[in-house]
């Protein structure tokens, strides 16, 4: 009679390490090469990377796919991180003792600018807002830490929708509602695309008056030490006071600020 072992009791036979010490190691190492690939891996190609036996990896897969760690692509062959997976990397740059860290870096950030700056992570389908030091000025737009925005007009969105692949791209878009937030919003998915073209050129997303009216900001990447897009370092302000020019100037700034931000967001740091 076959016995039905729970998905987490699955994972921690294979990773018990009192029977061989790799196996601690598969199920975080089968994450991350799914986390780092352009696309979504196969049986195949997990294998190969991770010079483990099929049949090891397959009930490895099959475990994190039903606790929601990994999600299968529409041709049920290929893998890609699920929510939980998501949610678990989100928590970790909340993570109280990382989050005083990189308020150091956004605090004196917001010194140098003068105006409000975010950090802001992709979550699923829109943008989450981690943390934020605001202006001191008295004009300024107030969003909590926890707020989701939309991806196709917001700095962040965009640049985080111009980052991705372009088969996960266009896959995201096609399931995005266009909503036009202000005047200002590209509803156009052509006009869209060619927007994001343009970002992914020049590696910094904007914002002019298509979320708020009146509100204009940029974003920049902060990647990891391999190069990926992990998050972003977003700056807006009321136009009553600064341009998108002026944002602009202070790119190089945020580009430096971004950069020890993604230090701290490194394997290694």
């Amino acid at each position: 009679m076959e016995q039905n072992v729970p998905d987490k009791d699955i994972l921690l036979a294979d990773m018990d390490s009192s029977a061989n010490p790799d196996r601690s190691l598969r199920a975080l190492l089968l994450l991350e090469a799914i986390a780092v690939a352009d696309a979504p891996l196969s049986l195949a190609q997990l294998g190969h990377r991770l010079a483990t036996p099929k049949a090891t990896l397959l009930r490895l897969l099959q475990a994190l796919e039903r606790l929601g760690f990994l999600l299968r692509e529409v041709d049920e062959k290929t893998y890609l991180l699920g929510p939980r997976a998501s949610q678990l990397g989100l928590r970790l740059m909340r993570n109280e003792v990382v989050m005083q860290r990189h308020r150091l870096v956004l605090e004196a950030l917001v010194q140098t600018l003068g105006e409000t700056c975010n950090l802001t992570a992709l979550d699923g389908s829109q943008v989450i807002y981690i943390d934020r030091v605001e202006t001191q000025q008295p004009l300024r737009l107030h969003v909590e830490p926890g707020t989701h925005v939309p991806l196709h007009c917001t700095a962040s969105g965009k640049l985080f929708l111009a980052e991705m692949p372009g088969d996960a791209r266009q896959q995201l878009l096609q399931s995005l509602p266009l909503t036009a937030q202000t005047p200002r919003t590209i509803t156009d998915m052509g006009l869209l695309q060619a927007e994001l073209e343009r970002i992914n050129s020049r590696g910094v997303g904007i914002d002019s008056e298509e979320f708020v009216a009146g509100m204009v900001a940029v974003a920049v990447p902060i990647r990891d030490r391999d190069g990926r897009c992990v998050a972003a370092l977003a700056c807006h302000a009321p136009t009553a006071r600064k341009s998108l020019n002026d944002l602009i100037e202070g790119i190089g700034h945020m580009q430096s600020a971004a950069e020890q931000l993604g230090a701290m967001f490194s394997p290694d740091a």
